[in-house]
């Protein structure tokens, strides 16, 4: 299967698995997004993505949030055997998403992120940010593991930056800065 919208597309969704278990996705060529915005959304939990190539994207792998939007928890996401191949932002979980400064409140989102893991994952960066973690000073992430992580710049300055949150280290990590 392959599922594509264009980078001009005004919406990128992808696969809407809302309200689902036990479900596979697999051998599939992506190239969209997808987010969730409605009140009493249900929990996003028991995530994996594994064994996957991002070739030239924006995103790499990602947890967003808008500020100030309905309480809800993402826990038990994993990210494991990754390559990227120049990315823009090769990890990244931003509780501040706001695009085209559209959001209608500045407050903090009320998302609690917790027990999500990248493993493994290596490639190279379009700019910089290799590793942009911005989580909620409401809701800090926790238990936010990352291991053997091996990212490069064309600069030789990737560079990773984290808020409201003490990432686990283990393992190689490349950038250094979380």
């Amino acid at each position: 299967m392959t599922i594509i919208a264009p980078a001009d597309s005004p919406n990128t969704d992808g696969i809407h698995i809302g309200r689902s278990s036990d479900i596979q996705v697999l051998d599939t060529k992506i190239a969209t997004g997808d987010d969730c915005r409605y009140p009493n959304e249900a929990p996003v939990q028991g995530i994996w993505v594994r064994q996957c190539t991002f070739k030239g994207t924006d995103n790499g792998v990602r947890i967003k949030s808008w500020p100030d939007m309905e309480p809800c928890e993402v826990s038990d996401v994993h990210f494991d055997d990754i390559t990227m191949d120049n990315v823009c932002n090769p990890i990244i979980i931003d509780q501040v998403y706001c695009p085209s400064n559209e959001c209608k409140s500045k407050g903090p989102s009320k998302v609690t992120i917790r027990d999500v893991s990248f493993k493994n994952i290596k490639g190279t960066v379009r700019g910089d940010d290799a590793i942009m973690i911005s989580c909620s000073p409401a809701h800090p992430c926790a238990n936010l593991c990352m291991s053997n992580i091996d990212l490069t710049s064309p600069t030789g300055k990737a560079k990773a930056t984290c808020l409201n949150v003490k990432p686990i280290i283990t393992g190689t990590m490349n950038p250094a800065g979380c």
